[in-house]
Formats: C-alpha cells, sequence, structure tokens
C-alpha cells in the first residue's frame, strides 16, 4: 500500500506538470510580442518579415522584421506608409 507522502508527492509533481504545459501552451505566446514599433524607414537592413494577424491573445496585427546583420527582431509600425508598402509587395509576390 502507497504511503500518504509518497501519494502527496506524485499528487504536487502532477500539478506542478500541469501549470507547466499550461504556461507554455504549444510555444503560442499569450501575449502581443511588441510592445514598441519601428517607424522610421529600415527596409534596407530587413532580411525577412513576419505577419502576425490579430488573435485572442494580441488584438493587433503585429509586424516583426528580422534583420541582416544582427539577426534582431524589430516591430514595424503597421500604420507607417513605407511599412504598408513593404506588405503591399509580401502580399503581390505570394499571389504569384
Amino acid at each position: 500500500m502507497m504511503s500518504s507522502r509518497v501519494i502527496f508527492a506524485t499528487i504536487v509533481v502532477l500539478l506542478a506538470l500541469l501549470t507547466m504545459s499550461e504556461g507554455m501552451s504549444l510555444g503560442v505566446e499569450k501575449h502581443c510580442r511588441c510592445i514598441q514599433t519601428e517607424s522610421k524607414p529600415i527596409g534596407r537592413h530587413i532580411e525577412k518579415v513576419e505577419l502576425i494577424p490579430a488573435n485572442s491573445h494580441c488584438e493587433e496585427t503585429e509586424i516583426i522584421a528580422t534583420l541582416k546583420k544582427t539577426k534582431q527582431e524589430v516591430c514595424l509600425d503597421p500604420e507607417a506608409p513605407w511599412v504598408k508598402r513593404v506588405i503591399n509587395r509580401i502580399m503581390l509576390t505570394k499571389r504569384r
């Protein structure tokens, strides 16, 4: 027969695992990634652009650019005219 300590320890471990797995949520962010956005033109420094549509975790569409030299991720202002042009070019390229 199992002792009460073993049962208690098992319950604690299971609760800890459930808490961790809930926090990880299969790698999905549970909040907006972009706190600040860049509005000045940096187009020539961009290697790739990731467009994250608004979802249940973030009400805003997020545009995240990875810079060529540093590989740093920069959030772009979706209302900046140059960012809108970049997104339009990406959308046109994907349609072809």
